[in-house]
């Protein structure tokens, strides 16, 4: 094994060393980030630093709403991969390990690797793993045995699916991490795969919990990134949106949504007059306006005044 973590490490530091490194792969261009920007050695001993029992029980605090509607997908995908021997990981958005989980026949091993609660996985502590890596290019990755940075990790394989919060924030990563010499380049796209869809039951569900009081409204899918789902309020106007939904329908990259009408996102016809519903109407026009009354009340082809007076009768006094 020492042999094998020698060649792999002078592996690694030839191809960062090559001059044109980066453009080979996505794993040569980790590395490469690894080394020159985080001035890491492929050879070098693990940090073993983890961050401190009040330090995880902060974070996990602070990570409550995540780590309540993500526990039972965690859960079912331990029990889809936990049989092969593989360990399920969520951390957050900066690669601390917040949950792992595992067959307790494996949980030292895992727990030896630093894959446990309150380790650090960033590609700047780590360099090239499928926690880190993912959590940089905000994108599914798979970091098999000998992609690792660090020698010291080829032992493992990890297949990763960031998390999106329903403001389309990153906010972690989920991981399954396999020790196994068996599993072979088959049994991680399999495994992939289950992460994936694993990481969008936990950003629909996020979504749902916070808009739980809001219509859901499932605005197109993508096979690759899962459901655009929007929020609508009971004023048909669109409070939030998944990020995929932010990207298909072209809100920009603002996590701040200024609520807009449904009938607007969607491209289809709006209420048409005052007896489509009054308050609905009005708070409509308010956002076409960005706000202005001014600009609501021409839209509506009314005076100001009497905008403010409608405003007024519908509960809506305190806008301007």
């Amino acid at each position: 094994m020492a042999r094998e973590r020698s060649n792999h490490s002078d592996r690694v530091l030839d191809i960062v060393q090559s001059g044109s490194a980066a453009a080979l792969s996505a794993v040569a261009a980790s590395w490469c980030r690894s080394a020159l920007r985080h001035g890491l050695d492929p050879a070098g001993a693990r940090p073993g630093a983890r961050i401190s029992q009040g330090e995880l029980a902060a974070l996990r605090d602070a990570n409550g709403e995540l780590l309540a509607v993500a526990a039972p997908v965690l859960d079912t995908l331990l029990g889809s991969v936990g049989r092969t021997g593989a360990c399920v990981i969520l951390s957050d958005v900066d690669g601390v390990v917040l949950e792992a989980c595992s067959g307790i026949a494996e949980a030292g091993l895992y727990d030896a690797v630093g894959l446990a609660a309150g380790g650090l996985w960033s590609e700047a502590a780590e360099g090239t793993n499928g926690i880190g890596t993912c959590l940089v290019e905000q994108r599914p990755v798979t970091i098999l045995r000998n992609e690792h940075f660090a020698s010291r990790n080829i032992g493992v394989s990890c297949m990763d699916a960031p998390i999106f919060d329903p403001d389309g924030r990153l906010v972690a990563a989920l991981d399954v991490s396999s020790a196994r010499p068996d599993h072979d380049d088959a049994m991680a796209a399999l495994i992939a795969a289950l992460v994936q869809d694993a990481a969008r039951a936990i950003e629909r569900d996020y979504f749902c919990r916070r808009f739980a009081q809001a219509r859901i409204v499932l605005a197109g899918e993508s096979r690759s990134s899962g459901p655009s789902l929007l929020a609508v309020d009971r004023d048909d106007l669109v409070i939030g949106a998944t990020r995929t939904a932010r990207k298909q329908l072209g809100f920009g990259g603002d996590t701040t949504l200024a609520p807009r009408p449904l009938a607007d996102v969607l491209g289809q016809d709006g209420p048409g007059g005052f007896e489509d519903g009054e308050r609905t109407v009005l708070r409509q026009a308010l956002a076409r306006s960005g706000g202005n009354v001014a600009a609501a009340a021409r839209l509506l082809g009314i005076g100001r005044a009497t905008m403010y007076r409608r405003m007024e009768r519908a509960g809506m006094s305190g806008v301007h």
